[in-house]
């Protein structure tokens, strides 16, 4: 909602400034259509040449993210440490039987309470990955942890590459206008022999490739970029609390202090209260009894 509202807000300020300045559509209206062929095909070309298939279909993707925001909220942090809670605990109770979890989430009785989680395959396989590798008996949990790291760096680098991707289209769209633009002029130098009145609209239907390139670049693609760039960065940290908990978890950590370790962990704005989160670990350990 809050990505409409801007984009409303910069298509009404930058031409309801331009009509109550004086300004005439016209212009702008005739030669939009050609101009936009112009920079948005090369934009759109430009971005084929340097993605693949995959990549591209990825950026689609998240342009959902610029409208949807971030995939993770309070509750669903809460829910992630409840979910290691549940999964440590009977970790160390029963060994032997965590492998039927770990093997088949999705048939889970565990996973199953938190269906958002289950849905999210990188969140999951992450989880079970880590508790099998600690059933393994590591001797050094740094193993396990630089594993950990390397893998999330990994992950982050793909997940950046769609506002990498959109950033080096946004760089490119003034370029292109003004390709666009010295068209347009090249058009007009072909009709020196005209009035003064036919030259003005000519020359002012080249300005508006310019116009076009910048406008876009500034106003819509470079902030779509970085939003896209912001919501991958901030749901970042739900994967980041995994690791910080499970990590503890190697280190034999009581398992309230595990899961206090990826309390802190979590952002201040999704972050549950003490008092909360223990509510709702006294609700699983009552369901459990």
């Amino acid at each position: 909602m809050v990505g409409i509202i801007g984009i409303i807000m910069i298509f009404v300020m930058v031409f309801g400034g331009y009509l109550a300045a004086g300004g005439k559509m016209g212009i702008i209206l005739k030669a939009a259509p050609y101009e936009m062929t112009m920079i948005g095909g090369a934009g759109v070309g430009a971005f084929l040449i340097g993605n693949d298939i995959p990549q591209v279909k990825q950026t689609l993707k998240d342009l959902g993210k610029v409208f949807k925001g971030v995939t993770w909220k309070h509750e669903d942090y809460r829910d992630l440490l409840c979910l290691l809670f549940e999964l440590i605990r009977f970790a160390r109770q029963n060994p032997v039987g965590l492998e039927e979890h770990i093997e088949a989430p999705n048939e889970s009785s565990i996973f199953s309470r938190y269906p958002k989680i289950l849905k999210d395959k990188e969140a999951i396989a992450l989880i079970c990955d880590t508790l099998r590798s600690a059933s393994m008996n590591y001797d050094d949990p740094y193993q396990v942890e630089e594993v950990l790291e390397k893998r999330m760096t990994a992950n982050m680098h793909h997940a950046l590459h769609s506002s990498h991707a959109l950033q080096t289209l946004a760089d490119a769209l003034p370029a292109l206008g003004i390709v666009a633009a010295v068209l347009g002029i090249i058009k007009t130098m072909g009709s020196l022999d005209q009035p003064p009145e036919i030259l003005g609209k000519l020359i002012g239907g080249a300005l508006v490739g310019t116009f076009l390139g910048i406008f876009l670049s500034y106003g819509l693609v470079g902030p779509f970029a970085g939003k896209v760039k912001s919501v991958v960065e901030e749901d970042s940290h739900f994967y980041l609390l995994i690791r910080e908990v499970l990590v503890a978890n190697l280190y034999k950590h009581a398992t309230n202090i595990c899961i206090e370790v990826g309390r802190q962990n979590a952002p201040g704005h999704c972050r549950p209260s003490y008092g909360e989160l223990e509510e709702a670990l006294k609700a699983l350990k009552q369901e459990a009894a």
